[in-house]
Parts: C-alpha cells; structure tokens; sequence
C-alpha cells in the first residue's frame, strides 16, 4: 500500500444549499417501518460533477443532515444509478442518522463520462472521489463506505490501498470476485449472467427501461436459455454488451482476460473495520465468507451477518436487520458509539428453527458427521462394505433439468419445495431415516461423489434438502462441479455445497439429491465435453452413482 499525503488546511465555512431530497426518495421512505427514529432533516445537493481518475466527470449527489455542526461521510459509488432505490436506502436514511452521504454513479452511467467497463475502473476512480471529497467545506476527514452486490465491489477496490480517511467499511450482500459470479465447478452461472446484464444495462437508465428490458428478457428467456450457441443469445433482449461477452467466453480464472479482477487482497492485511452482511440464498454469500476469513487471519476487527435472505430480498424485506447492523457499525467506527454492536462477531439465522445464534467464528469448526448414499434411494450414517453402482439417471440437455430455487443473484432465488423436481427421472435422492433427535448443521456442506458416465463428459449438480414429517422436501444448500469419466471406472468429485446452518427436527429426515444439472441457474452441459456457452451439438448421458460417495456434514450443537 502505498502512503498518503495530503496537505491539512483550515475548512472554510459552508453555506448548506436548500434542495430536499427527490420526492420518489421521501415517499418511499415514508412507506418504511421498523426503521430507528429520523435525528435530522436532510437536505440535498445534486448533479455535482467530480472528476474521475482519467478526468471523466462523475455525477454525485450530496445528501446531508440540516444542521448545524461536523458529521462523518459516506461514500456510495453505484453503477446503477443515483435515484430509487439508492437515494431513499442511503442518501435519505443515513443523512436522517447524522451523516454526509455522496452517492456517486461509476463512470458511463447514469450521466457520468467516460465508458463502463466491469471492474476496470473502480480502483482509481474510487481513490479521485476521496481526493475530491478533502476539498469539500463539510468533509471532517472521517470516512466510511456502504452498499450491497457491485457498491460493495468497489469498495474493496477502493481498500487495495486504502485512504488514511477510510475508518469502517459495510459491505452488503458484496462481491469481490467478477469471475466467480459467473462460473463455478466448471459451470457458467447463466442466470446470474442474465441478471447482472440486465441490472448493469438498464437500471442507470431509470426504472422503466429496466422494467422494459426485464420483461423484454422475460419473454424470451426460453429462446435465450436454450440457444446453440449459447453466446450472445442475450442480445435479443439486452442490445450487445462487450463485458458480458467477456465474462462468458472467458471460463478460466487464471485468463488474461481476468487480471485484475478480483480484489481479495484487500482483505489481507486490512486494518479497516469491516462489516460483512450476506443471506443464506444469496448468489455470493460465498464471497462473504471468504472475506470474512481473510479479515479474521488479519486480525482486522471485522463482524458478519448471515440472514434468511436472497441477493435482493435482504436489501428488502431484510432491510430493518440489515440497516440496524450497518448503523450500529459506522456509529461504533465513524462516530465513537459503539453501544448498538453485539458482544459476538458474527449473527447468523438457524434455519429450521428460525431463530438467531451468535457465535465467535464461522465456521464455528463443529465435528464432521458422513452420510452415505445406499441401496434403494437411502442414506445411511454406516459407511458400505460393498462396491458398486448405486443408481443411474439419464440426463438429455434438449430437456435439461431444471433449477428450483437455491442460491443465485436473480428473483428466483431461494428455498422451494422440492417434490415436483425430484419425481423427475433425471433426478435420483438419497434419504436417511427419520431423526430421533434435531441435528444442527452449521459451516460448509461438501458431497464426496464417485460418478460413472458413458461419455466421459458430464456436470454433476448435488443438493442437501430437508423432508420434513408430511414428505415436503425443501432445499438447503447445493453445488455443481464438472466431472470427467474414463470408462467404466467411476471418478471421485467433490462437490462444494455452500454454507449453512440448519437444524433437522426430530422426525424429519435428510436427504441428498443427485442430478445433472440445474437450468437455467446454470447453463446446460451439453455432454460433449464442449463450453456450455458455444455448444451447438448436444448429447444426453447417463450418469451412475457408485457406493462409497459421501455426505459430509458440519454438525454443531444444538
């Protein structure tokens, strides 16, 4: 990191402009319960022009509590533009709670010059903003930075070399790896693709163009899921979008074309108090936990929540927990006030029981408890004696099978149930007996699978799903990962499953559920060995699950 120097001179008075908040921003406000107590009034400066690391001027809005007397900033930087809703979430809310916040739309959105470019710019544009910020009358040099999915990615951007100013950081639902949002396993995250493409496109334009683009998209989501090739099939909904294309035909994360992308780093060596929020379905809860385990090897003071949320419904229906958590985190940082933290660094929601534990790490490092896949569909805590296939399916990506819920950044993310899913004959289950006691499952969910194909090429998708006394079976966590067969001779994959934590009630029964994939979550495997993203021959495969695979489990304490 290199150091920061910067001339201390004495802030000139300031003369608060007049300008209130957009009406759209206060109505909706006022739609909002649960929500502390407004402190102030706001007041709003908008339009500013501030120059971006190439001179580019970004458009920046100034929202600010009217009254008298010094307030720690907020930096927002979104490629999504400035109005709802981000000025009524962030501008509005937190200026109401005593601070400055300037929300800034990233270069080639929403009005601000030069051209986007997904990641590329983050870094130096970031570190201008702070320097134009030191120039600001009300600017008292205590800075934090807050946002959800992108507006998190550029703030770890931004702490690769973080300002002497930059005090605590929230990072809501946050991404810090552009690679790993579009593949993983070997697969290509489809409908995060289409997602992000569709929010990174049209959402700076306003919200009826992205409702145009959105339904644009809906109406042709099967023609574009299921095109050969798969390449630019977007275009017919969302127009043509040069890093989107980028990202698709660039599988490898070792690419050139990837350098730079991802700014893990950050976290190693950040002294920065840090704030990570995630839900259990979202599309990049798994970027959280990494951060948050790169910030507890740096000894950074740092804390993570863990909801029952999606990407988008934390920052909905989540919204009370999660902006009470951020709040308490920039007063304890930025304002000295550190009464609203909690004594453990890390909350996280306990499915099935629906309740709230906190606890000192994550993963809390329980023991691990195996589960193995049987005869006749079951699964059992005694590992076989025998070898041998277990249970076959056929896989056919002219009629791939399809996605129920699960982790993802899209709307359709989420717990379901799974019973229609799991009568189709392209997918196989395997189910323990009934539980005598509840079982608490709290880390990492990995399935150790031994797979047999008759093309050598295949993806093979595995689920951990709870079945509940009446036979419902919803999904819990799952995973995908590429798989490749010589022969007969099954292979041995791991399957990484995601994060959880889950308590199986007494009666109710756990289940692994075992498949070729899962579309259009993630693109079809065409079983060719081909990429799934320009494929045009396809080729069904059957697929076997041999005896010694295995469930691993986390097991904590009830």
């Amino acid at each position: 990191m290199t150091p920061h120097t910067h001339d201390v001179v004495p802030r000139p008075h300031w003369a608060a402009p007049s300008g209130k908040p957009p009406l759209s921003s206060r109505l909706m406000r006022a739609t909002w319960r649960g929500l502390p107590a407004r402190q102030h009034e706001v007041g709003w400066e908008p339009g500013l022009e501030v120059p971006a690391a190439d001179g580019s001027l970004l458009r920046t809005d100034h929202y600010f509590p009217r009254t008298e007397g010094d307030f720690p900033t907020l930096l927002v930087r979104s490629p999504y533009g400035r109005g709802v809703p981000w000025s009524p979430l962030f501008g509005v809310l937190f200026a109401e709670q005593g601070f400055h916040v300037v929300l800034q739309s990233c270069r080639g959105t929403a009005g601000s010059g030069g051209r986007f470019d997904l990641w590329r710019n983050e870094a130096a544009d970031g570190q201008a903003a702070v320097s134009w910020l030191r120039q600001q009358p009300w600017f008292t040099g205590i800075l934090g930075t807050i946002g959800p999915s992108y507006l998190g990615y550029v703030q770890w951007a931004l702490a690769l070399d973080p300002p002497p100013e930059l005090k605590a950081m929230v990072i809501q639902v946050g991404l810090h790896d552009p690679h790993a949002l579009f593949h993983a396993g070997g697969g290509f995250l489809l409908e995060n693709a289409l997602a992000v493409g569709v929010g990174m496109t049209y959402q700076h334009q306003g919200m009826l163009p992205l409702l145009r683009a959105g339904l644009r998209l809906q109406r042709r989501m099967r023609e574009i899921t299921g095109a050969r090739p798969l390449r630019r099939a977007y275009e017919s909904a969302l127009g043509e979008v040069p890093w989107l294309d980028g990202a698709m035909t660039h599988p490898d994360a070792g690419d050139p074309h990837w350098q730079g992308a991802s700014v893990a780093e950050a976290a190693e060596g950040l002294s920065v108090p840090t704030c990570l929020i995630t839900g259990w379905h979202d599309g990049l809860a798994g970027q959280s936990f990494q951060q948050f385990a790169r910030l507890q090897r740096a000894g950074c003071a740092s804390s993570l929540l863990v909801g029952p949320w999606t990407h988008t419904s934390a920052m909905q229906q989540g919204w009370p927990e999660v902006f009470a958590e951020s709040l308490a985190w920039l007063r304890a940082h930025l304002c000295g006030d550190p009464a609203g933290l909690r004594p453990t660094p890390v909350r996280v929601h306990v499915g099935g029981e629906d309740t709230w534990r906190d606890l000192d790490d994550w993963p809390p490092a329980p023991a691990t408890t195996a589960w193995f896949p049987a005869e006749n569909g079951t699964l059992s805590g005694q590992s076989p004696v025998a070898d041998g296939p277990l249970a076959s399916l056929r896989y056919d990506p002219a009629d791939p099978t399809p996605s129920v819920g699960g982790p993802s950044v899209s709307r359709s993310a989420g717990t379901r149930d799974n019973g229609t899913l799991e009568a189709r004959e392209d997918v196989l289950t395997f189910t323990g007996p009934p539980l005598t006691e509840p079982v608490d499952v709290l880390g990492p969910v990995f399935a150790r699978l031994r797979i047999a194909t008759d093309t050598g090429h295949a993806e093979v998708f595995a689920r951990l799903c709870d079945v509940d006394a009446r036979g419902r079976s919803t999904n819990i966590c799952d995973g995908l990962m590429r798989v490749r067969t010589s022969g007969a001779t099954p292979s041995e994959v791991t399957v990484a499953m995601a994060d959880t934590a889950h308590r199986f009630a007494a009666g109710h029964r756990i289940r692994l559920q075992v498949s070729g994939g899962a579309h259009p979550r993630y693109a079809r495997s065409p079983g060719t060995g081909e990429s799934s993203v320009e494929a045009t021959r396809l080729q069904p495969v059957h697929l076997t699950v041999h005896s010694g695979s295995a469930l691993t489990l986390p097991q904590g304490n009830p």
